[in-house]
């Protein structure tokens, strides 16, 4: 992970970590990360984020650098920075494994620590949980719609930022993509690395059929050429006469790719070009404004298309590019604490969400509740991280890919769509209610 400032954060945060620092606030708090309301037309929610949280609370530290920028602004005074050169994150984090499903009200992430610290990262946070969350919830749709193609992201130009770019990058992955053409994301990140050619190396030749032969011989283990820069169909035929010239090489074209018209009707019209001139087992892979809604089209009418590059509506979430997400205190030196904000109250107390699942092994309903109660089904939250450092290494991605897999296996169908509004049953328990009666009794004493 690419390592920022801690001064990448909100004013805020630094200002009240002054006032506590001010009054000795120093006891212990639990805050909670967890999303209000699903977007429009998502049934669910993909929790991815979480590795990159845990480095981030781990090599948390104010340079000399930062400090000094800070005794410039004035904001701050001389025996408050003190305290920041020593400022590190020594709390608990409990989670759900990436990859897991979760919806409304169900946190992800709890933060246990010393007021100051637990407060501090909570920009940071929110930073990272929000946006690979969204991405990799976008990216499930695309996955469950054809599982069976290859999947590649093609979203890093297109990306609000490099960072973004990155972890679009993994989140994809992590939700069922089959890898990406951004390079960077398979040196850090070990995720598979896709890439063909571009419309500019066609029309930087001569002809189209010499750029074809050039970039086969430079590249033959990965011949996939694209074809649409002039003619499609003419493309394709000038596959069909480059391909004995190469077998003589011992090249095979591998793929060709389509990025623009009708990629239906062409795709249909390239297939029966390429079968026609003995090349079966050349694949087609289109890209060009895809998302899940226009993928949903083109399965529907049986195109014979192997691949699909996703890019700018993905790597933007365009349909919903933002979660409402929240990253809020629930406990502090032992009380539970709730928000009562109109429209946005918030449930107290360190919590639990346990999954219960039907005869065939079906997602069925959830019970959020607080942590120390009991409930049927499989309990979500785990801990991660104790006294600031990790307890064990996290799983590599590929694994927690497979595990996004087998949980959206287990969806029941009626989630999976991208069309409907389906109910997901999120029961809230009798305990964490009776908890939130205790605690709205208490404030209405004071």
């Amino acid at each position: 992970m690419m390592n920022f400032s801690p001064l990448l954060t909100d004013l805020y945060q630094l200002t009240m970590l002054q006032g506590y620092f001010d009054q000795s606030m120093e006891e212990t708090a639990v805050f909670e990360f967890f999303v209000r309301k699903l977007p429009k037309g998502r049934n669910f929610l993909v929790a991815a984020g979480l590795e990159q949280v845990v480095d981030f609370l781990e090599n948390l530290t104010f340079t000399p650098e930062d400090l000094y920028f800070l005794e410039k602004d004035g904001r701050f005074r001389s025996d408050f920075l003190e305290y920041l050169s020593t400022f590190r994150f020594t709390g608990d984090v409990h989670a759900m494994d990436e990859g897991t499903l979760f919806f409304q009200d169900e946190p992800i992430i709890r933060i246990t620590a010393p007021l100051p610290q637990a407060q501090f990262v909570e920009t940071r946070i929110i930073n990272i949980l929000q946006f690979q969350s969204m991405i990799a919830s976008k990216a499930a749709r695309h996955s469950l719609l054809a599982p069976d193609k290859l999947m590649v992201d093609f979203g890093l130009r297109r990306a609000h930022g490099a960072e973004a770019g990155l972890f679009a990058a993994r989140a994809s992955y992590l939700a069922g993509f089959s890898g990406t053409s951004t390079v960077l994301a398979g040196q850090l990140y070990g995720v598979p690395v896709f890439g063909t050619m571009a419309h500019s190396f066609i029309q930087a030749h001569d002809s189209e059929i010499l750029a074809f032969e050039h970039f086969a011989e430079c590249q033959p283990e990965n011949v996939v050429l694209l074809i649409d820069t002039y003619d499609t169909e003419k493309g394709a035929q000038k596959v069909v006469d480059l391909a004995p010239k190469l077998s003589r090489k011992g090249i095979v074209v591998k793929a060709v790719r389509l990025d623009s018209g009708d990629l239906a009707a062409l795709s249909a019209k390239v297939r029966h070009i390429l079968d026609q001139g003995g090349l079966q087992n050349v694949k087609i892979f289109i890209s060009g404004n895809l998302d899940e809604y226009r993928l949903s089209k083109l399965c529907a009418t049986g195109a014979p298309i192997d691949g699909f590059g996703v890019g700018t509506k993905m790597i933007t979430s365009a349909d919903a590019p933002h979660l409402d997400c929240a990253y809020k205190l629930v406990e502090y030196n032992g009380v539970a604490r709730r928000k009562r904000s109109e429209a946005k109250a918030t449930w107290p107390g360190p919590k639990q969400v346990y999954r219960l699942f039907d005869g065939q092994g079906q997602m069925c309903g959830d019970i959020l509740t607080i942590d120390s109660d009991s409930c049927p089904g499989a309990p979500l939250i785990k801990p991660v991280m104790h006294k600031g450092q990790r307890i064990s290494d996290f799983p590599l991605l590929q694994e927690s890919r497979s595990l996004t897999l087998s949980a959206l296996a287990t969806l029941p169908e009626a989630l999976k769509s991208i069309s409907t509004r389906s109910h997901y049953s999120v029961e809230i328990s009798t305990k964490l209610k009776d908890l939130a009666l205790q605690v709205d009794r208490r404030r209405g004493e004071r």
